[in-house]
């Protein structure tokens, strides 16, 4: 009695191809991965662009102030030659006659917002070059430096007077706006993806 050959499943392959050679089942799932790698090429440059934008904009009386992650920048001092006057972080913190830890909180933060920041970049400016990016450390990175430049923001505002003595807009929190939206857009489905699980 001659034996007949076991029919194939749909795990076997009986063309002899390799699964390199196999048409993509799912066209979905490829349109997905295409969109997902455009705005991963485009994630890192956001991130690094993050580094200049200001934590927070001071439109009070008249002269612009722009707080950024470095310092301050006033474009409309007098003292400057240049019209631009500057005040670095680093010599705003060594300027000091208190100790660190007796500033406000807010002002605490300020070195928090930018080690954030740094990381971030890094992590993915790492895995633009390398290839090899934790997605979810990178997003994780930009909510946490979200979270302290609104912290810095926010005390900028209560010491402007914001809501007692001034308008509601007189500090602007342009830098935990736009690190929010970047965490969102470019890293929005990893964050999402470590929160359900």
């Amino acid at each position: 009695m001659a034996e007949r050959p076991s029919a194939a499943t749909d795990d076997e392959r009986t063309d002899g191809r390799a699964d390199a050679e196999r048409p993509a089942t799912d066209p979905a799932a490829e349109t997905v991965e295409s969109e997902r790698g455009l705005v991963a090429r485009a994630g890192w440059t956001l991130v690094l662009a993050l580094l200049v934008v200001p934590m927070a904009v001071i439109p009070a009386s008249g002269d612009l102030t722009v707080v950024s992650l470095w310092g301050f920048i006033n474009p409309a001092a007098s003292d400057s030659g240049l019209g631009i006057g500057g005040y670095p972080v680093w010599s705003y913190f060594l300027d000091q006659s208190r100790p660190f830890a007796a500033l406000p909180p807010s002002i605490r933060a300020w070195p928090l917002a930018i080690g954030f920041h740094l990381f971030a970049a890094a992590s993915a400016a790492s895995g633009a070059a390398v290839g090899r990016e934790d997605r979810r450390v990178t997003g994780g990175l930009l909510v946490l430096a979200a979270t302290a430049s609104l912290w810095v923001s926010v005390g900028l505002a209560t010491r402007f007077g914001v809501g007692t003595t001034s308008g509601l807009f007189t500090v602007l929190p342009v830098g935990a706006v736009a690190t929010f939206a970047v965490a969102a857009v470019a890293y929005g489905r990893d964050l999402r993806a470590v929160v359900e699980a």
